[in-house]
């Protein structure tokens, strides 16, 4: 059985340079997703999102490799963050973010079968959101991204660049604030974190 790898299928939108910003199209892609608010260091929620991400991404991997024989590679986690006023994002509280936590899924994925894979996943208990958690495809389109190395508390100037690099290719920011996490925090020093920061775009008027 064929193992699908979506980082390799989807490779453009999973590299980036830590030198220089990228434009790039980002075509409508499937996601498991669950929402919350405040700081991910303290929110207890946060921790409860990513143990249901997981436990969902992972229960309907193996039931789809027994249901219908196709197997996928678990994506890892990735987060839309946001403040009402985004010109401001870099510098808010954390307190005040909103984010969406999410893992991307194959696009043969189908609600009925995540609505199964939910049912098996909160019946071992191993899933406390499930009630919030969805399936939902989401469009960013036209982006502007960047590899960043480091904390995330100190991206701060990157995405400050990254903004204005934008706006100077005549852009207006348009969406949440995305962050691809391509390092496990639990296992790397926080120097050693690799992150894709992404930001939705569109042409100015």
């Amino acid at each position: 059985m064929e193992k699908m790898d979506l980082k390799k299928q989807y490779k453009s939108l999973y590299t980036s340079s830590a030198k220089e910003n990228s434009i790039i199209d980002i075509p409508p892609l499937t996601y498991i997703m669950v929402d919350g608010h405040g700081d991910p260091n303290t929110a207890p929620v946060y921790v409860e999102a990513i143990q249901t991400l997981y436990s969902l991404a992972y229960t309907l991997k193996f039931h789809c490799k027994t249901a219908l024989e196709r197997d996928f590679s678990v994506m890892g986690l990735e987060g839309l963050w946001w403040v009402p006023d985004m010109s401001s994002f870099s510098t808010a509280k954390k307190s005040d973010w909103d984010w969406t936590m999410m893992i991307l899924q194959p696009d043969f994925i189908t609600p009925a079968l995540f609505e199964e894979a939910k049912n098996k996943a909160v019946a071992k208990g191993k899933a406390p959101l499930a009630d919030i958690a969805r399936l939902e495809t989401y469009h960013e389109g036209t982006s502007v991204q960047i590899m960043y190395f480091g904390p995330y508390a100190d991206e701060g100037p990157t995405i400050a660049k990254m903004h204005a690099y934008a706006i100077d290719q005549g852009y207006e920011l348009d969406g949440k604030h995305h962050e691809i996490y391509m390092s496990d925090a639990r296992k790397v020093a926080p120097e050693k974190n690799k992150t894709i920061i992404r930001q939705p775009i569109k042409k100015g008027t």
